[in-house]
């Protein structure tokens, strides 16, 4: 069949979110001894059943799934969260982000709702379960649908609508669904939610359809993204719609392409589809074409087999022990493999690489005639084929794993696919002060980042692969972060400010005053690098990429423990912890410390109060005052002192003698302690105060001083003689402060 060739979509198969699901899956079911999947987790049944060999099992109920329950990529309604949450069932959340996305829009929508797309499809099911007013959505999978949409949600709500498209949904007719909805419904908010690789997919296979004689697509007959695709095909071609390459009808297919002189068959799958039934569907089809131009003579020349060094030949292994393979060659020679030209990796064993009927490609490396031995080579052969494989790995972007077998100067080497790999020190993604022999005998994922066929020489780089996995986990990120949203973060650096957590691909700040209720001088003192931390969001923001975390629990916080201790008045016992211009903080319980104000420190005036009291006191005082809304506590010990019993007030309270009638003298209680006042002779009175015949005791009428009264050498006489105030003991003086100052 001269002149037709294969063209393979560039877009076929898994999209991001199928992918990631499956990932996840088979993660879970490997970490975990299996797990159940919530209904099956992608629409292609093979790949159902590969995923069930790996333990990776569907359930239709969460009550039934008596292992971790994987939510797959299309999500589900609000309620089956909940009800999964209520049923304490272990899961994990495979939904695919952009699905993530269309359900926070939706449950932040106000008035009506209009969903583009099947409404029996699990994706738009999950949708419409989380709508605030079920009442309110609308579901709309034709333009007479959708008209019929917009006229009730008008008839309902005239002041919001929203418009969003299942994830798979057809791009063109999307377009006209956007411009029918702006006509009919002015007030209108359309969120374009079709999948950009959704998108991509449909445009190419369209392209593809249009220039070829027959178009192939592969997936599962009831996913709704692989049916728009034949949906598309079918206008422009003839199309073969089949879930995998077994349902190929060989002879219908001669009979599409008989007569044609040439052209294009083009093959395109949807998103559900992996890559080995694509490639799968590729080699039949190569097959049925290659089928009708076989060359019978060069058939009849591989029945005389020819042995020479460096020939390629195709072997038969019939023995395997611990030092090599032996093989059928087809010939009458014996051939051989041994261990170390089986693979390469030195640490497999022949057993690991071939076992007894496996027909393999080998290369001649010495021949005895004379013995009839043949000395063979298997990696030489895996290694030409791996460099092809390389090169096509390098041109597709993919991702190719192998093991570290040797640490060389400059670098590690990997053996993948049946060959060498060199990995510089640079792209292996370990620090410069770091050793490469960590990675010793591991297996790592690498990018091909050069590849030199001639000498079979190939590059890669394990570090655009860690890359890649950052940016998918940021978008991820983003897409899904919530305030409230928990954690648990590797600490990345310590500043005196704060420190920032990697979240999984973006790091968030935890501020010093959110790490811990206590009084802390630096991070440092709590927390190291590498450290574990259980965060949750309080803010972030998604325009400047920054994520604000907090790290503390609400039942740790020790103003809650003081309130239920403590209150205003209660005398207790607080340790200094600093001294300030303005007074000293002491510690009441860890976490809360009380002010003693510098007014508050002693009975009298303080001018610094270091001088009073040093870090490290343990002193008694009083809590005068509790302020719950700025959580703050005042202390005194002044309070402390001025409430002991003032013995020392009692000379000054003491009756007159009985030279001075109680009547005319009255002198008046002083408010704080009474300066000692000394005797004064009669004859030292002061010459203003008038003799008692002058001055009646009506007349005399001392002042009371404001400030503590000096103390006083001469007392005034008032009303009593010359004599009498010679004889009156100094008790009987007045206090102090009502005496007149000079």
């Amino acid at each position: 069949m001269s002149g037709v060739d294969i063209k393979v979509a560039d877009t076929a198969g898994f999209c991001f979110g199928v992918s990631r699901a499956v990932k996840i899956a088979e993660q879970t079911a490997a970490d975990k001894g299996g797990c159940r999947t919530l209904g099956p987790l992608i629409h292609n049944e093979k790949e159902i059943r590969r995923l069930s060999a790996l333990g990776a099992k569907p359930t239709d109920r969460p009550e039934d799934a008596d292992k971790t329950l994987i939510i797959r990529s299309h999500g589900v309604a609000k309620s089956v969260y909940d009800r999964i949450e209520r049923l304490g069932i272990e899961y994990v959340d495979a939904t695919c982000p952009f699905v993530s996305r269309i359900h926070r829009t939706v449950s932040n929508a106000e008035g009506c709702v209009i969903i583009a797309g099947d409404k029996d499809h699990p994706e738009v099911v999950g949708i419409v379960g989380h709508c605030p007013d079920r009442d309110k959505v609308f579901i709309a999978s034709t333009e007479e649908e959708l008209i019929g949409a917009l006229d009730k949600a008008k008839s309902i709500s005239q002041n919001a609508l929203t418009l969003v498209a299942q994830t798979t949904f057809n791009s063109a007719k999307w377009k006209s669904f956007q411009s029918i909805a702006k006509k009919h419904y002015t007030n209108i908010r359309i969120f374009d939610t079709i999948c950009s690789a959704t998108a991509e997919r449909q445009a190419e296979a369209e392209q593809l359809a249009a220039k070829s004689i027959l178009m192939i697509v592969v997936g599962g007959k009831n996913s709704s993204n692989t049916q728009k695709l034949v949906q598309i095909c079918q206008k422009h071609c003839p199309v073969l719609f089949i879930q995998q390459g077994g349902d190929i009808d060989k002879a219908a297919v001669r009979n599409m392409l008989a007569g044609s002189s040439g052209g294009t068959v083009g093959i395109t799958a949807g998103a559900s589809t992996p890559a080995y039934l694509i490639k799968e569907v590729h080699n039949i089809m190569s097959e049925i074409i290659k089928d009708e131009d076989i060359d019978f003579m060069a058939e009849v020349d591989k029945t005389f087999k020819k042995v020479y060094i460096g020939n390629r030949v195709k072997a038969v292994v019939v023995a395997v022990n611990n030092n090599e393979a032996v093989v059928d060659l087809g010939t009458k020679h014996s051939g051989y493999i041994p261990a170390d030209e089986l693979s390469q990796n030195p640490n497999d064993k022949p057993e690991d690489v071939v076992k007894v009927g496996d027909e393999i490609d080998a290369i001649v490396t010495s021949i005895n005639d004379a013995e009839g031995v043949v000395m063979l080579s298997k990696k030489k052969v895996d290694s030409v084929l791996g460099v092809e494989k390389m090169a096509k790995a390098m041109e597709e972007n993919e991702t190719v794993e192998g093991d570290v077998t040797a640490v060389v100067k400059g670098g590690i080497i990997v053996a993948a696919n049946g060959t060498r790999v060199f990995i510089p020190a640079s792209q292996t993604g370990v620090p410069r002060d770091g050793k490469l022999e960590t990675l010793l005998k591991t297996k790592v994922r690498f990018k091909v980042i050069e590849v030199t066929e001639a000498r079979g020489r190939v590059v890669g780089s394990i570090r655009l692969v860690k890359k890649e996995e950052r940016e998918a986990a940021r978008a991820a990120f983003w897409e899904n972060i919530e305030v409230g949203q928990k954690f648990t973060g590797e600490v990345k650096s310590i500043e005196s400010y704060g420190v920032f957590v990697d979240l999984g691909g973006v790091d968030g700040m935890v501020h010093s005053s959110e790490l811990t209720w206590s009084r802390i001088k630096h991070p440092k003192e709590i927390v190291s690098i590498g450290d574990k931390l259980d965060v949750f969001v309080k803010s972030f923001d998604p325009d400047k990429k920054r994520v604000s975390l907090g790290c503390k629990k609400d039942e740790d916080n020790p103003w809650l423990k003081f309130e239920q201790q403590f209150a205003e008045g209660d005398v207790i016992e607080a340790k200094i912890v600093s001294i300030t211009p303005f007074g000293a903080f002491a510690q009441i319980i860890p976490g809360v410390d009380g002010l003693i104000h510098i007014s508050q420190v002693a009975a009298e005036r303080v001018n610094n109060v270091a001088q009073v009291l040093s870090v490290g006191d343990v002193v008694k005082v009083k809590i005068v005052e509790i302020n719950s809304e700025s959580n703050r506590v005042s202390l005194s010990i002044r309070a402390l002192l001025e409430e002991k019993p003032a013995e020392e007030d009692a000379p000054a309270e003491a009756a007159p003698a009985e030279e001075a009638p109680a009547e005319e003298v009255k002198p008046k209680r002083t408010r704080k302690k009474a300066a000692p006042v000394e005797e004064a002779p009669a004859e030292e009175a002061p010459a203003e105060a008038a003799p008692a015949e002058e001055a009646p005791a009506e007349e005399v009428k001392p002042k009371r001083t404001r400030k503590k009264a000096a103390p006083v050498e001469e007392a005034p006489a008032e009303e009593a003689p010359a004599e009498e105030a010679a004889e009156a003991p100094a008790a009987e003086a007045a206090p102090a402060e009502d005496t007149p100052t000079e």
